[in-house]
């Protein structure tokens, strides 16, 4: 017989206080509730139940093993529910939070296609350049990109990874020449990201080493790379920023990229969400979707 059957036999017998009882609900007759009941006690080698023409009473450890059946059974349960809802459409709401101008170019048109496949999927979406706290603020996703300094209690997947590049428009590069190696950078006008207080450094892979680390004096510092991106096209000066940002510019010939001799940076973007005992449907389908099509948007 089946063990996990029998064991289901057994607690609906001691639930309902009798054999008959449990037999009329599962849709057995009393001597097949008795049959599951004493092949129990046969592979365990103890008495479960005593049973008498008029009562039946469980055993110290009928008691005890009564307690931990339950307990199976309830673990068996929620493992076919997990599968169960693996298999069937993700639904609730979602929310995720993304650095802002990333999230509208690249992030945002994937999940949009994904609450359009399944109507029953809904989108709290928040564009942000602010670290926020998962946790904390109620988000069940989180895009980052470049390291992540705290992974307590969170599960992080590499979901696509984009390069780095030198660019300046063709007529900066006219008037102004075009530098051929990261020394030339500092004779060059330069447009920096920056923020309060910060600056972001150009980084530059060295094998076997940490990147280059080079700060232009730029006379223009905006802290917005779209913003960047424009000023560079209109030349400006030279600019350093994210593949994904810029492929339509470098197509259309607005942008020209530059020191094609040297390696770019790569960044690496991540998903990144609370640590669970089974994850739900909606942030897995998600995670997998940003997976496929990122890395053919971001290099």
């Amino acid at each position: 017989m089946d063990r996990l059957t029998s064991m289901a036999v057994f607690v609906k017998a001691v639930d309902l206080g009798s054999f008959a009882a449990a037999a009329a609900v599962l849709g057995l007759s009393p001597p097949m509730v008795g049959k599951h009941v004493r092949f129990l006690e046969q592979h365990l080698g103890v008495r479960l139940i005593n049973r008498t023409t008029r009562r039946q009473s469980l055993t110290d450890l009928g008691r005890a093993y009564y307690e931990r059946c339950r307990m199976v059974l309830a673990e068996a349960e929620a493992a076919d529910a997990l599968v169960a809802e693996q298999l069937s459409e993700p639904r609730g709401r979602l929310r995720v939070t993304m650095p802002a101008l990333l999230g509208r170019r690249c992030v945002a048109p994937v999940l949009l296609d994904l609450a359009k496949q399944y109507p029953s999927l809904g989108l709290d979406l928040s564009f942000a350049d602010r670290i926020v706290d998962l946790v904390e603020d109620g988000y069940d996703l989180a895009i980052r990109t470049g390291s992540l300094e705290d992974r307590a209690g969170m599960i992080a997947r590499r979901i696509a990874r984009h390069r780095m590049v030198v660019c300046a428009s063709p007529s900066y590069v006219e008037m102004h020449g075009e530098p051929r190696a990261l020394e030339d950078l500092e004779r060059h006008c330069a447009i920096i990201y920056s923020r309060p207080g910060w600056v972001l450094p150009w980084l530059f892979p060295r094998e076997g080493e940490p990147p280059v680390e080079i700060t232009p004096a730029g006379r223009l510092r905006l802290d917005d790379l779209d913003a960047i991106a424009d000023a560079a096209a209109a030349g400006h000066g030279l600019a350093w920023l994210p593949s994904w940002l810029i492929r339509e510019r470098l197509q259309q010939g607005a942008l020209v990229p530059l020191l094609p001799d040297q390696p770019g940076h790569v960044f690496d973007n991540y998903a990144l969400w609370p640590r669970t005992p089974h994850l739900p449907l909606k942030v897995r389908v998600a995670v997998d979707a940003l997976a496929a099509a990122l890395p053919r948007l971001m290099m």
